[in-house]
């Protein structure tokens, strides 16, 4: 034994403390015999417990250097055990100085000694230092000294990087110790870390016994890597073997149950968790919260809540979290005042939540009352995580400029802080901006674009027409092995649909994953936004044949392209099918797919009666598409019902008043324009410049309606003329009730001629070698004259030329259009 007592007089470990400074003081006056063990004071002799006063000193740093005082004094600061708990001591009470420096007093060190400095590092965040110390362990110590079973546990917990892990693994292996399961779950974790989870899973394979603890580490090393399959694989292989599970091993596997649709699975883990007793465990409790709201079932999520026994501030924030993604932010908003009420404090993942739940409102001033309660507290300084999240709050506000002042704040930009403020850019309607965020992006060495990068840049390219960009972001893609990414190639589908490239898209969906209905929605979309609806009716046969279960998104795509196609019955046993064999509930996007879909078609009144049977209150995209379809077929009277109740659901919206406009202008009433311009002055709403753009050289040009700026403007006017004069020689004849300004004829045929579809034409017929495509894209509609203009000019010049407007695609070749004038 190391430990030697004294024994003259009995002292009470509560009065040691006390006593110690003046027994250190008067040392010099004690005599002592190192053969008796014995220390003489004339008046009092003590007994020392040394392992009860190193128990009362740690709770205070003075009291730990008193009793190392008192052991220096005593002579049994030699003693290597005595000096090994101070080690450990000193680094317990964060003082990794003087752990240190009390560890390199020691003369001959023990594996024990060397082991304490070694977790001492690790407990005090010292990784380098721990490591550095574990080499010194293997150079400097004697051949006995060897590390042990205790050493590599810490050791690998500390490693920085793979290499010093395999170093590590190598030792492991060379002394021996690849048996042992504590050193082999610490192997696993390791490689988990540095996500080299498929070394892990070698380690847990050649293991000859595993304990629960290992299983735990396996499983929890698969769901870090998102390798949520496998995880899954390894939980069912430990069910097999007859291993009971813990509160760990539940609330480890319950996460990754909803992102791969196990839902039930995930129901018969909480049924064990109840029969064994550990739904009361708070860790398991919270993980269940967050699944049932990944599932979508907020009443268990909020069930598991209310039977809690114990709360703790995660579980509050996993509810909360919960309303916030499952858009439903009032409740989000509820939760939160009660959390308050019952004295938890937020942090900063309640703020995040919060952020969003706010951005979900679409309430700018709650949104400065979270940023300033985030400032306060100078959590922006100390987390990119929380700045991220309040970048994201006013980029969905539509406070853009608020967005890039925070992001050009940040001390430090991650991928997220750039992925956020491109998607920003883009779900904003300001995707040139998007895409130069991107640039600037790819100009920063340190930052690595990835899935998320990618699938925020695309849909800023396919917005734009800029095909040879977004190859090339395809390319990189390609490059770094996320082509096959269900997200990635649905963003690649959706570029090259709305590129024109129909066939391209339809060549990638065959190569992508598609057990999801993400994929098949997006292909879905795209044939029916080129006129192709029988092939995307074909396809969603084919999407059902293979077991993919059409969503809600699913529908509105194939009720869409009903109605391009005027498909009307095939579209009405669409809206049949998606209630009576799917259970899918009709949202005002279906309704207005509906209503469109009979609209264009003619039907005109039953499209109004039908909105007059709807069980909920019509949106603006309802009462939208009725108007559309009154513009269409020259129904003044139901446009005037139709108008009146737009005005009023969303009286901000410029573009209705430009369409009622419209529809009075064309056909020639003026008064009634006019009084619907006046209106929109009135209310401070200006209208949306119509512009189209062309994409030649990798340059993409931009042309608004009678623009005269553009270096070739003469050459385009030129051109425009010289094909006029070949259009009228094929019958060709302007249809001025595209013209919604009360000029003259002559006045009227220069405007119809200088609109910006046109410019566009006739720059690409300048710069692009005889009968190769034309591709241009609009902002809004295509006008009826420009698009019978289009026809003869493709004919003319022998050319496919492809127009995407702000609704769907034309396809004009030889004098046709791919929509057969349905549109």
């Amino acid at each position: 034994m190391f430990l030697r007592k004294r024994r003259f007089g009995v002292v009470s470990h509560t009065d040691l403390i006390p006593k110690l400074i003046p027994l250190i003081r008067s040392f010099n006056s004690f005599s002592y015999s190192s053969s008796t063990n014995v220390v003489d004071e004339t008046s009092t002799n003590y007994e020392f417990d040394f392992n009860q006063l190193f128990i009362s000193c740690n709770k205070s740093i003075h009291l730990a250097k008193r009793l190392h005082a008192l052991l220096l004094v005593s002579g049994e600061a030699k003693n290597i055990y005595f000096s090994t708990k101070l080690v450990n001591l000193y680094a317990f009470l964060g003082d990794i100085c003087s752990s240190r420096i009390t560890f390199e007093q020691i003369r001959t060190k023990n594996v024990f000694a060397w082991n304490s400095m070694i977790s001492a590092f690790v407990h005090n965040g010292c990784s380098r230092e721990a490591i550095n110390c574990y080499y010194r362990l293997l150079v400097t110590s004697s051949s006995r000294v060897r590390p042990d079973f205790y050493t590599f546990p810490v050791v690998l917990k500390a490693c920085g990087d793979l290499v010093d892990g395999k170093k590590v693994h190598c030792w492991v292996l060379k002394l021996g110790f690849c048996l042992d399961l504590f050193i082999d779950a610490s192997l696993i974790h390791m490689y988990s870390k540095f996500g080299f989870v498929t070394d892990a899973r070698k380690v847990f394979d050649v293991m000859r016994v595993r304990d629960k603890g290992t299983w735990n580490a396996m499983i929890s090393g698969f769901c870090q890597n998102g390798n949520a399959v496998e995880a899954l694989g390894v939980f069912e292989e430990m069910r097999m073997e007859g291993v009971q599970l813990d509160s760990t091993t539940v609330s480890s596997i319950l996460p990754v149950c909803a992102p791969l649709g196990e839902g039930l699975k995930g129901i018969l883990v909480h049924v064990y968790a109840i029969k064994h007793g550990l739904e009361f465990d708070v860790f398991v409790s919270n993980a269940l919260i967050n699944m049932y709201a990944k599932l979508g079932e907020l009443v268990s999520s909020r069930k598991v809540f209310g039977q809690m026994i114990a709360r703790d501030l995660v579980s509050w924030n996993s509810l909360i979290s919960a309303y916030e993604q499952n858009n439903d932010p009032i409740s989000a908003l509820k939760l939160f005042s009660e959390m308050m009420e019952n004295k938890f404090q937020p942090d900063v993942f309640t703020l995040v939540s919060l952020a969003s739940v706010v951005a979900q409102c679409g309430d700018d001033h709650k949104s400065r009352s979270v940023h300033g309660f985030i400032m306060r507290r100078s959590w922006m300084c100390e987390d990119s995580f929380i700045e991220n999240a309040i970048l994201d709050m006013y980029a969905k506000l539509g406070c853009i400029d608020l967005a890039r002042k925070v992001f050009q704040r940040m001390a430090f930009k991650d991928v997220i802080s750039w992925n956020t403020l491109i998607t920003g850019y883009a779900q904003n309607g300001l995707a040139s901006e998007a895409v130069e965020v991107f640039r600037e992006m790819e100009g920063c060495k340190a930052i690595v674009p990835d899935q998320g990068t990618l699938v925020s840049v695309l849909p800023a390219f396919s917005h734009l027409g800029s095909l040879q960009h977004g190859m090339r972001v395809h390319g990189y893609s390609i490059k770094i092995g996320l082509c096959m990414d269900i997200f990635v190639g649905t963003c690649l589908i959706d570029l090259y649909v709305k590129c024109g490239r129909l066939d391209d898209a339809m060549l990638l969906f065959k190569q992508v994953p598609r057990r999801s209905s993400v994929p098949w929605n997006a292909i879905i979309s795209g044939h029916g936004i080129h006129g192709d609806g029988e092939v995307a009716l074909k396809i969603f046969g084919e999407m059902q044949d293979d077991g993919v279960k059409p969503d809600h998104v699913t529908f509105v795509s194939v009720l869409s392209a009903c109605s391009h196609a005027g498909l009307v019955e095939q579209g009405q046993s669409c809206f049949q099918l998606m209630q009576q064999k799917y259970g899918i509930e009709p949202s005002l996007k279906h309704y207005g797919c509906m209503v469109d879909l009979l609209g264009r078609a003619g039907q005109v009144d039953i499209a109004y009666d039908f909105i007059k049977n709807m069980p909920i209150r019509p949106d603006a995209s309802v009462w939208g598409a009725l108007l559309g379809a009154c513009k269409i077929h020259h129904n003044e009277e139901l446009g005037k019902v139709a108008s009146a109740q737009l005005f009023e659901v969303d009286p901000e919206n410029i573009g209705y008043y430009v369409l009622v406009s419209n529809m009075y202008a064309s056909s020639g009433k003026w008064d009634g324009a006019d009084k619907v311009r006046s209106l929109a002055r009135d209310r401070g709403l200006r209208k949306t410049p119509g512009w189209s753009s062309i994409e030649v050289n990798k340059k993409v040009d931009v042309f608004y309606s009678g623009n005269q700026s553009h270096p070739q403007c003469e050459e385009i006017y030129k051109e425009l003329g010289g094909l006029l004069s070949k259009m009228k020689s094929l019958g060709y004849v302007p249809d001025y009730s595209f013209v919604l300004q009360d000029v003259e004829d002559d006045e009227k045929e220069h405007i119809l001629t200088s609109h910006s579809e046109r410019l566009a034409i006739a720059y690409g017929i300048i710069n692009t070698p005889p009968k190769t495509p034309i591709q241009i894209f609009k902002n809004l509609r295509v006008c009826g004259d420009c698009h019978n203009a289009t026809k003869l000019i493709s004919k003319i010049t022998e050319r496919d030329i492809i127009v995407r407007d702000s609704n769907r695609f034309h396809h004009f070749r030889n004098g046709q259009c791919s929509c057969r004038d349905y549109w």
